[in-house]
């Protein structure tokens, strides 16, 4: 690729940069080496298109040979000395051990380096690190930043005498950067030098053309769509390219680049979603710091209780030891001055000394049998000494053994309120949405909040609306026609509130819902059908009547399709309508006919016309062998025996096994009146199955028909009313 291509390729962004659009700083974090999180220097691209300087290349693989030399050395000898500091983690010894490892090879086959961008392993080929592109275009922006990191700072010239001067230009050819003097000097006019390419003052400079790091004589000139990188001609010959597909650079540059500005265009033209979704991230940031802050001060409040009942246990234990002291010390006390009493001259014996003196026998009688007793009692207590109380303070010891284990597992606890879950079967989208979901019983909620959004076509989540319901069910009007909306809910307890449940997502019907019931006047066969009271679902009762009629299938009749229409007709607009055909039906036809075809289909004696064989009946062969070019004023589609039978068309395959698919739960059709165009739906999915082109130009019904056993129910608007008998349900 030439120097110019290359610029023009930068070019785009650097435009972008000089008009103020998209300034240097802000894209620093693009120009940061994954290995050693500096700014790039001489970046190489790998094989997995990340970048990592080269520098970095060298010394991972040389720390990564390193270590598995370590590993081996230290397993081999347990007593080396030798001491490492970086030992290498499991998964980087288990690449090195990887077949193919270079590992003191002069020939290695191939060498595995672990990209530290994606966290793979990559094959770097036979040549390593030589067979690496330089990244040309990253350095040049890296330089650009640099310059405008270092504005202040000059670049000198190369080739003055010193004090140097300040640069005005680089040559690109010389790889040099010269002041104003020094490049006439060395580019004097008239010669080669003359027409070298200069720019302004520049410290990276690269080559004018890109060389094969395979083949270094020759130039890059092919792109291998494979792996994805440039190659020459003799890669496409001979090489490891010989079998890949390759295009030529000039096709590949312009495939890259368009692919490129797209995108960037439309980055750019999503900047008012960025930007709200920057506002969003605030607005969480935000609240996610104020609930951690209230979250700290619950624990706090809940520490400071345990704290306070610590404190209380605490008291209480402490005066219940200092009461049993005092008492026992109390105990001590008068034991031990009873037994001062006992010595001489002192106490209780001073006191019988002074009473022998006393010379009149009643008054020495009197008070001697007295004195008498307590003198027994103590010679008692000196024959068997013991205390007042018991020093052991056993009872008082605090057992805190199942408390520390307690709060040894002190952590958080759940909410308290289970997560609700959105009941898929039971929810749905018609004319409008329903959403059903249960919870526990043994943990009701005290209310719900309902958050939906609308999700756009390029999968932009809009913000959500919250709709707060005491119940476990919701309707949801004014939904959009032809969009997909995510559900989810969450509960209430008190102020405590569950996660959010796993979001639901609904696809709306293409069209507004068109109303109606089946006619049980116009063209409808009561012997053969049953219609309910609220003619919403008509069943086929064939079996009996076929029995009766025994005697003309013995002459070669046939049995007919009996059918039936909506009672309202559509001559204008996109109209969408449901329904379900019983799991046991045989055949079942549905669609649109206009009000001329119904009329001749419904004039028609059931036992004289065969419809079929009548070339534009559309029923069976009919009309999937009628031209596919032509509008026919009707289309029926025919379903039956668990099976969606798709008609032939010029534009799909028309193998049986591609024409049947498993009957949809429930089908939607849809008209577009004004277009000429009917289209055929699995609800469950809001899938297309088949559409095509139909004459509009009378006023058109739904249509039905029956042959055998067989059942239709029509699809149930979703009112108020039919979420109360939901949930009477």
């Amino acid at each position: 690729m030439s120097e110019s291509g290359e610029i023009s390729e930068f070019g785009y962004i650097m435009e972008l940069i000089a008009r103020g659009k998209v300034t240097i700083k802000n894209i620093e974090r693009e120009l940061i080496c994954p290995a050693c999180k500096e700014l790039f220097t001489h970046p190489l691209i790998l094989p997995c298109q990340h970048s990592i300087c080269h520098k970095c290349v060298k010394e991972l693989l040389l720390t990564l040979d390193d270590s598995f030399n370590d590993v081996g050395s230290d397993n081999s000898n347990q007593s080396s000395p030798r001491l490492w500091l970086h030992s290498p983690s499991l998964d980087k010894v288990d690449r090195i051990n990887r077949p193919g490892w270079k590992r003191n090879s002069l020939t290695p086959r191939t060498t595995i380096f672990p990209c530290p961008g994606c966290e793979h392993d990559v094959d770097l080929g036979e040549r390593g690190i030589n067979g690496l592109f330089r990244n040309f275009t990253l350095e040049t922006i890296v330089e650009k930043y640099r310059q405008a990191a270092r504005a202040a700072t000059a670049i000198m010239c190369d080739l003055c005498k010193p004090p140097p001067q300040e640069s005005t230009k680089s040559c690109m050819d010389c790889s040099a950067s010269y002041c104003n003097e020094c490049f006439k000097i060395y580019h004097p006019w008239g010669t080669v030098k003359a027409q070298h390419e200069y720019v302004g003052p520049t410290t990276n400079f690269r080559p004018k053309i890109l060389m094969c790091p395979e083949h270094e004589t020759e130039r890059i000139n092919m792109y291998c769509e494979l792996c994805r990188r440039p190659v020459c001609h003799l890669c496409k010959l001979g090489g490891d390219h010989s079998n890949h597909r390759v295009t030529t650079m000039s096709n590949a540059y312009k495939t890259l680049k368009e692919k490129l500005s797209k995108d960037i265009d439309y980055l750019i033209g999503k900047e008012s979603q960025v930007k709200r979704q920057i506002s969003e991230l605030n607005l969480l940031m935000k609240e996610t710091e104020c609930n951690g802050e209230r979250a700290k001060e619950e624990a706090i409040t809940h520490f400071e209780k345990l704290f306070e009942i610590l404190e209380e246990r605490k008291s209480c234990v402490l005066k219940a030891i200092d009461a049993s002291k005092k008492l026992r010390l109390d105990k001590f006390q008068t034991q031990m001055e009873e037994y001062q009493g006992l010595l001489e001259n002192n106490g209780l014996v001073g006191y019988a000394q002074e009473v022998l003196k006393e010379t009149d026998q009643s008054c020495f009688v009197q008070t001697a049998k007295q004195l008498h007793l307590r003198i027994q009692k103590a010679t008692e207590s000196l024959k068997s000494f013991r205390p007042a109380a018991q020093t052991s303070f056993e009872d008082y010891v605090v057992d805190t053994s199942k408390q520390t284990e307690v709060l040894g597992e002190l952590s958080f606890f759940s909410s308290g309120v289970d997560v609700p879950e959105i009941n898929e079967e039971q929810s749905k989208a018609y004319n409008k949405a329903l959403i059903n979901w249960h919870h526990p019983e043994k943990d009701r909620a005290d209310s719900y909040v309902l958050e939906y959004r609308k999700i756009n076509r390029d999968e932009e989540m809009l913000s959500w609306n919250e709709i707060e319901v005491c119940g476990t069910s919701k309707v949801i009007s004014e939904l959009e026609s032809n969009c997909k909306y995510a559900f989810r809910v969450r509960a209430y307890k008190g102020s405590v509130c569950s996660p959010c449940s796993r979001e639901l997502i609904l696809h709306t019907p293409p069209a507004p819902v068109f109303s109606f019931l089946f006619d049980e006047k116009c063209g409808y066969n009561n012997e053969h059908l049953s219609l309910n009271l609220k003619r919403d679902r008509v069943e086929s009762r064939a079996g009996f009547n076929l029995l009766l009629a025994a005697e003309r299938i013995q002459v070669g009749c046939y049995t007919s399709l009996d059918y039936i229409i909506g009672d309202v007709g559509i001559t204008k607009g996109k109209h969408f309508w449901a329904f379900r055909v019983e799991p046991y039906s045989y055949l079942v036809k549905a669609g649109v006919a206009s009000s001329d075809k119904l009329q001749e289909w419904l004039r028609s004696p059931r036992d004289a016309v065969s419809p079929r064989y009548e070339q534009d009946s559309g029923h069976d062969s009919g009309s999937e062998d009628a031209s596919f070019d032509s509008s026919q004023p009707f289309t029926l589609v025919t379903i039956g025996m668990k099976k969606f039978f798709i008609p032939k068309s010029p534009t799909s395959s028309n193998e049986p096994e591609n024409r049947v698919l498993p009957m949809p739960t429930s089908i939607g059709i849809f008209l577009d009146y004004d277009k000429g165009k009917v289209s055929f739906y699995d609800m469950d999915h809001m899938k297309c199955l088949y559409e095509r082109q139909v004459d509009c130009s009378h006023t058109m019904y739904p249509a039905f028909a029956l042959m055998g056993s067989g059942g239709i129910q029509l699809e149930e608007l979703i009112t108020a009313k039919y979420l109360e008998y939901q949930e009477d349900m």
